[in-house]
């Protein structure tokens, strides 16, 4: 009984700690267990969150220590702060996460750690923890390792050939803010482990092209690599959040960049802010980073010079149609694809069905509500075949009363499902 009870006190202890670490999802992986094995990742998610087809999943999320040697300013488990510790022993993972599965809880494992001892130490102690899970108990479900910061790069590959997933925090945005907060971290370590990883990735890529006649192609972190951002610890403006954001997608060809609202820590150091920043700014942040992956756009035309951070009353796609107004209206029948991805209300799926439908016929407004465009928000910037912009009625006294509400009022709600979606 002591030692059931022990169990549950370290999960209590690490499952909560583990929730600060929001660089985690298993979509782009796909992994199915041998015969005779347990779990699949076809299709799944992780901790609560959303599939690509809208799907709600969840796995185990735990850190295997909140011990740590940094003293990370920013971090509850930072060596100095006076919190419970507690840490896991590789059997005790491994058997949480069977049986979790076997009991239907989870359909895989995120696990992170704080560096114990040795950056080497910790990461050799997860490796072993994914070797057993997927040689021992033969288990194919979905396992997210962080890649620890200061870890050898011949570790971090050994932890792809078992990962789905491998993530190695940014943390913030500017090697000017990890040296006030983290100095023993640098952007150009953890950096050089992203560059390891994904020319890991590269390389199998083209293993597998050249192997279609093996009885087993080479896996490596299929589900790619992804980091986080913490927002609101330094007063970095949006502007330079998403340019390095940018500078990770381009470089390293991130699968995802998270940004996470930082949280106030008890006895926290002078340097933090007092209060965390409203959380519909690290929301507006997943917006533009749906914009710059998926929309053409770029950081520079969503947070312009004069507005280095995003607006928090409108979504940047309507914050810049309002800055760049000679760009409307668009006419749905004529538009080029890149102007239609830039309509207010217009999503990347509703402008491919748009030009689909536009070979067949002359686009009208109920055509566009049959597609479920969103015309309370689009109507201002577009001309369809019935109709004309309402783009007048911005400058109207009135406008503001009326169409402007309209436009600009979101619940949380909505805005919560217009990001899961990507229609906006």
């Amino acid at each position: 009984m002591g030692t059931c009870l022990n169990l549950k006190r370290k999960l209590e202890i690490l499952a909560d700690a583990a929730k600060y670490d929001a660089s985690c999802a298993s979509s782009g992986s796909s992994r199915k267990a041998d015969k005779g094995g347990l779990g699949n990742t076809a299709g799944m998610g992780i901790c609560h969150s959303y599939t690509p087809d809208g799907r709600c999943v969840s796995l185990l999320k735990i850190l295997l220590t909140n011990f740590c040697v940094f003293d990370c300013t920013y971090c509850i488990n930072r060596v100095s702060s006076d919190v419970p510790r507690a840490r896991f022993s590789v059997d005790e993972v491994v058997w949480l996460t069977m049986e979790f599965y076997r009991r239907n809880y989870i359909e895989g494992l995120f696990l992170s750690s704080g560096v114990l001892r040795t950056p080497d130490a910790t990461m050799e102690e997860m490796i072993e923890i994914a070797r057993r899970l997927r040689e021992v108990e033969r288990f194919g479900g979905y396992i997210h390792l962080k890649a620890v910061a200061g870890a050898s790069p011949a570790l971090h590959l050994a932890a792809g050939r078992y990962a789905d997933r491998l993530s190695a925090n940014i943390e913030l945005p500017s090697q000017a803010d990890l040296d006030l907060l983290a100095p023993a971290k640098t952007h150009a370590s953890i950096e050089e482990s992203m560059a390891g990883i994904e020319a890991k990735i590269v390389e199998i890529k083209g293993e597998k092209k050249t192997s279609a006649t093996r009885s087993k192609k080479p896996i490596f972190a299929p589900g790619g690599q992804s980091t986080q951002m913490i927002v609101g610890a330094t007063p970095s403006s949006d502007a330079l959040i998403l340019r390095t954001a940018t500078h990770l997608y381009d470089q390293h060809k991130l699968r995802r960049v998270y940004y996470s609202a930082f949280s106030p820590i008890p006895d926290a150091d002078p340097r933090l802010p007092l209060q965390a920043p409203p959380l519909i700014r690290e929301h507006r942040l997943y917006q533009a980073d749906w914009l710059i992956r998926f929309y053409g756009f770029n950081a520079k035309e969503i947070t312009p010079d004069d507005a280095p951070n995003l607006d928090l009353e409108k979504d940047p796609k309507l914050a810049w149609a309002l800055r760049n107004r000679h760009a409307f209206p668009v006419d749905v029948n004529r538009a080029t694809k890149a102007q239609l991805l830039r309509v207010p209300g217009f999503g990347v799926r509703n402008v491919e069905r748009i030009m689909n439908l536009r070979r067949h016929k002359r686009i009208t407004s109920e055509d566009l509500l049959k597609l479920r465009v969103s015309l309370r928000r689009a109507q201002y910037f577009i001309v369809t075949a019935d109709s004309h912009s309402k783009a007048m009625l911005i400058d109207k006294k009135e406008f503001p009363e009326v169409a402007e509400r309209k436009m600009r009022q979101m619940t949380i709600f909505e805005v919560g499902a217009t990001a899961a979606s990507g229609e906006f």
